[in-house]
């Protein structure tokens, strides 16, 4: 890191270091519509459906409604996934059949949705990889479409990066904020603390905020992003021994 001295403080390092994530995101809950749209983004293989559903969850235990669309119709799996995920959490989904139109979904849930006054509408899309000329039209479709349902939708688009998969990882977020634009993202697969690396490296490059990070398995495996936590968290380790 340049600039830094030979030896560094605690304090000087910690600065330094949460500086990395100027892009972190300036949270406002406050005057969101009803709904609050969100259309999840990713590759497959990433942890996209099991990440709605712990979102999903998050948003219910805060006292949130909370609607799912299963925007993926082209992998029968995913609909039975997400569908696994409804019932367990106990909220309600709009979802086709495998094959089906995929925007027209997503149509319905956020219409659905604005019907019964739910609070946030989660869509799920077709895992994608930006090479993929046939799904990325579809998913240009699939944000005009949620727009004609309810204005400004989708409120957010979130791309799902596992953070195991480095540099590939970043190359497909930027290739889909170049495509559609992404407000955030939400890193994946960060169960050990070695793997934590790659959160500099993807807020640095795509200039983007990371809005949560996947801990693990379980349904509460999702927390909030916090560079202060995140940062703090790595420097205990550094400066454990030394503060003995």
């Amino acid at each position: 890191m340049n600039g830094l001295p030979d030896m560094i403080s605690r304090k000087d390092l910690r600065h330094r270091l949460v500086m990395l994530f100027e892009h972190a995101p300036d949270v406002n809950n406050q005057n969101r519509p009803t709904p609050f749209v969100e259309l999840i983004i990713g590759v497959n293989g990433a942890g996209k459906t099991t990440t709605i559903g712990k979102l999903a969850n998050r948003y219910k235990k805060s006292g949130k409604s909370v609607l799912l669309g299963a925007g993926d119709t082209f992998r029968a799996a995913a609909i039975e996934q997400l569908s696994t995920w409804a019932a367990k959490i106990d909220v309600p989904i709009v979802k086709t059949k495998q094959g089906h139109d995929s925007s027209a979904v997503a149509y319905d849930a956020i219409s659905s949705a604005a019907a019964r006054n739910i609070d946030h509408v989660i869509i799920d899309t077709a895992g994608r990889l930006q090479t993929q000329t046939n799904l990325n039209h579809e998913l240009k479709k699939i944000v005009k479409v949620c727009g004609k349902a309810a204005n400004g939708a989708p409120h957010q688009k979130l791309m799902i990066l596992d953070g195991t998969q480095g540099n590939t990882a970043i190359a497909q977020a930027r290739a889909f904020d170049e495509m559609v634009g992404i407000d955030g993202i939400i890193v994946t697969k960060l169960d050990g603390t070695a793997k934590g690396g790659a959160l500099f490296s993807i807020s640095n490059q795509l200039e983007l905020p990371i809005f949560y990070v996947g801990i693990g398995e379980k349904q509460d495996d999702l927390i909030e992003f916090s560079p202060d936590a995140f940062v703090d968290s790595l420097l205990d380790g550094i400066y454990q021994e030394e503060e003995k």
